[in-house]
Parts: C-alpha cells; structure tokens; sequence
C-alpha cells in the first residue's frame, strides 16, 4: 500500500483488479478499475479480466513509433508506464497439499502475461515483480521522475526471470505430481538463490549457493546457521554429505566428512556414544573436517567435539549448555537442521553436471532387503554380524568408489575409499584400522574381481563380508573366504558413488 502512495503523491493514475482495486480505494486512493480501461467486466469470477487489447495496446506500445502512438490515439488507449504484479500463490498452494480445483485456480495467466509484456517493452515501460523492488522503484521515481536505463534492463531481466520460475514450477507439479514422469523429453529446472559465496572450490573460482525449491526434507539447503563464519563451498558440498550420511539410520548417528567423502560413521543408544564411535574410526583425519549428528547436541557431545578444530557441525538441535561450549570457537559454523531427527525415506532425484549436459538419477536410498541377500560360504553369519552387515552395506554407500569399509557392531573402524583398484582400498583401510579390524566384518560397494581383496582381509582378521557378487571370478572370491574361515554374503546391490 504504500509504494501506490507514493506513486500517487507522483500523480501516477493507478489501474487496477478486483479485490486490489477495493483494497486502494479503502485506504483513501484513487483507483480506476481494469473494467473501465477495457469497457469489459471481470468474468468467471476475476478469471478474464486483464487479457484485453487496451491493456497490453498500452503496455506494448513503443513510445518512439509514430505508428503504435496513432494507433494508440485512433482507440483511446492511454498507455502504461509502470506494471506491478504479484503473481497467484501457486508454489505455496501446492506446498500446502491443496486440491487440485485449488491449486489450478491458482495457475496465474494474466499476471505473466502483463509481466512479459511490460519486460518486452521494458525501454518504455518497467515491470515490477516484487515487493522487494518497490523502495527502490519508488525512491528513483521521487528523486529524478523517471527510471535509468540500467534500472529498466535490471527490472526486465528479473521479470523474466520470476515468469520462467512460475512456470517451471507449474511444470514440475504436472510432471510430478499428476504424471509421476522424473525423466521427460524436456528438463525444465528452476533455482533461487541463496547466498554467493566468498570464492568456489579454490579461491580463483566464482561461485554462488541456489536452491530447486522450498523442501521440508532435511537438507543443508534447509539448514539454518546459528552460529560461525559464513559457509564456504567446500562446507556445503561436505556438510551436504555429513546429512546425507545420517539421514540413513534411524538410531542417533554420527557422521564425520572430509574432503565429501566419510571418515568415521557410527550409530548407538545416544548421541554421545554415536559421536564416539564415529570419531575412534580415524582420529587423525577429522581434523577440519564436517560433522553432522542426527539427534541434539547435548552438553557431553559438545565438550568433546570442543577438543578438535572442526569447520562445521550440523544438528537438528542444540542444548544450550551445547551452544555455550561450541560458540567459544568464534569459526566454527553451527547449523540447525530441521526435522534430521526424522527417520525416513525422504526419496528425490540426484542431479550432476557435466559439460554441456546433466545427469539425472534416483538416489542412492534404497533399504537392504535382506531376503534376496545369499550366503555363499561354508561359514554362516552370526546374527550380530548380519546386523553389522546391514550397518555396512548402507554406510559403504556413501564413501567415494572403489571404497571398502570395516565395521564393529554399528560403527565404522576403518574406511577406504576413493582408489582406482579394490584391493588398494582394502589395503589403505587395513593400515588405518591395524588390530581394531581383528574380527570385524568387511563391506565392498561392488564385488571382488580377485581373491585379493579377500587375502587382504583374511591378514587383517576379518570374519565376515558383505559384497554384491556379480563377479566372473566369484567361485575364486568365494573359495578365497572358505580357505580362511570367513562368512560372506552376496546382497546383488551395487552401491558406487562416483
């Protein structure tokens, strides 16, 4: 209401829609309503009302042809300098689960057009998309009378920016809520930003945070900093993980990432134990490193965290004894993240770029079933080990391919990830984990092409593994865990993260 004072105090005639147009003329305005302009009622209930030829005549009108100014004066349409328009609630429509009679009377079609209009003619008329533009609109108006051209081209751009949104997000509840189709022939995607950062993966490179839309999914998009420097790319990217990670469990669980990729992970009876376990699996490299809990942070967990330079802690909570403790490093990011305490499956898509292109997957999420998993050996797992097994298979998942890791009860004792040959991922895990891996159980993110990795985990004192299988070696892989005694299990799930 009030940047139509301040237009009006400039002597600008205000046309408008309505409950708009009721709304200005209650609070003391002069308004001439839209069916006065197009000598045409409003119709099907505001449903036409802006879609007329004295309307976008006076909006498109180029003001340096003689010809459009004729043709304007031969119909007596005044022209348009300004066209504010806040477009239908359609995102928050659909947010709320609204019917779909709603949500289609939600479905703006005048409201873009009147925008792509004004953002076409933009040299001589000035589209306004938002109430966050109004201050400045207005306070250029007041002080020179009219709009720059930078301020006109700006106004333009965001336009079309905020109609190509709308739309977008109409084509995403039609294609996903009405036609479940998440790979169609054209890919629309839309996405706002957040923040820019300070630099990108290294400090040469530009880079800025956007996110696809509003989630009430757990997410480092949805995550809210309470405390620390601001992020930085890398944070995201690792933080994005750390969630990630525990999102997996339903027991309180720990996650800590380095360099996007796991370097302890470990589920228990609490949030403490959890943060334990994770850490036991490699003291060294937590060091800068991103931590996310999947319970609130008590004021135990945080004093030991305390102890070691992290760069963030994600939580959905935080105790306030917690936040004393941690807030006493004036860098360390601290996020909340809402709703990380809910276990479940939260399903979506995975999206990466390549150049010139995007690939576009379901994630990564799928429970183990453990009815189709096989044992192939003479030794069986015990009960403790199958329930390590399921741990291992889900947490392997998330450590970069080729990748292995060894697990005792719920908790991660050695990692080896991210290495071009299986083996050597064994071998890396082994030299970290030394005696902790002794009767430990060993999980693979695809099958064993040799008996290698197999004699590798025999030295370290394995006793059981979980591996997909799929092999043309498998007969020799199975033979290899016979000759030493150990329990495996073929699940047929692949799990590589590239």
């Amino acid at each position: 209401m009030g940047f139509c004072r301040r237009l009006a105090a400039l002597g600008a005639t205000l046309v408008s829609t309505g409950g708009t147009a009721r709304a200005l003329a209650e609070a003391g305005l002069r308004v001439v309503p839209v069916e006065e302009v197009t000598e045409s009622p409003e119709m099907m209930e505001g449903r036409v009302k802006t879609l007329h030829p004295r309307i976008h005549a006076g909006i498109l009108a180029r003001r340096d042809r003689p010809d459009d100014l004729d043709t304007l004066s031969k119909h007596g349409i005044a022209p348009f300098d300004l066209v504010v328009v806040n477009l239908y609630p359609f995102e928050e429509t659909v947010a709320r689960h609204a019917s779909l009679g709603e949500v289609l009377e939600n479905i703006d079609i005048g409201g873009p057009a009147l925008l792509r209009a004004a953002a076409k003619n933009f040299p001589h008329v000035a589209p306004v998309t938002s109430p966050a533009q109004y201050d400045d609109v207005a306070a250029e108006l007041e002080s020179t009378a009219a709009l720059s051209s930078d301020t006109r081209v700006r106004l333009a751009a965001a336009a079309f920016a905020h109609v190509a949104r709308y739309d977008v997000v109409i084509d995403q509840y039609f294609r996903h809520r009405l036609r479940q189709d998440d790979f169609p022939s054209v890919l629309n995607l839309s996405f706002e930003k957040l923040q820019d950062l300070r630099y990108g993966e290294n400090m040469h490179q530009r880079a800025a945070f956007y996110r696809s839309k509003p989630t009430r999914e757990p997410s480092v998009v949805t995550a809210r900093q309470v405390h620390g420097k601001e992020l930085s790319y890398n944070n995201i990217l690792d933080t994005d993980t750390a969630i990630e990670v525990v999102k997996d469990f339903a027991r309180p669980t720990a996650a800590i990432i380095k360099h996007a990729t796991p370097c302890g992970i470990a589920a228990a009876d609490d949030v403490l134990s959890a943060w334990r376990g994770a850490y036991a699996c490699d003291t060294y490299s937590p060091f800068g490193g991103v931590v996310a809990l999947s319970r609130t942070v008590d004021e135990a967990t945080a004093g030991e965290m305390a102890k070691l330079f992290l760069e963030v802690v994600a939580a959905p909570g935080f105790a306030e004894a917690a936040l004393s403790i941690l807030r006493e490093k004036k860098n360390l990011r601290l996020l909340e993240v809402p709703h990380l305490d809910q276990h479940g499956v939260w399903g979506g898509l995975q999206y990466r770029s390549v150049k010139g292109g995007l690939l576009v997957q379901d994630l990564d999420i799928r429970e183990p079933d453990t009815s189709k998993w096989t044992v192939v050996t003479k030794r069986h797992p015990t009960p403790e080990q199958t329930a390590s097994m399921l741990f291992a298979q889900k947490a392997v998942r998330h450590v970069r391919s080729n990748s292995v890791l060894f697990v005792q009860g719920e908790a991660t004792v050695a990692i080896g990830g991210g290495q071009t040959a299986r083996v050597d991922a064994a071998r890396l895990a082994a030299w970290k984990g030394g005696e902790r891996l002794r009767g430990s159980v060993m999980a693979s993110d695809a099958f064993f092409p040799f008996r290698d990795g197999i004699d590798e985990a025999a030295r370290v004192g394995v006793a059981a593994i979980v591996q997909p299988g799929g092999s043309v070696r498998d007969a020799e892989v199975v033979s290899a865990a016979d000759e030493h005694g150990i329990a495996m299990v073929f699940t047929g799930q692949r799990a590589f993260r590239h």
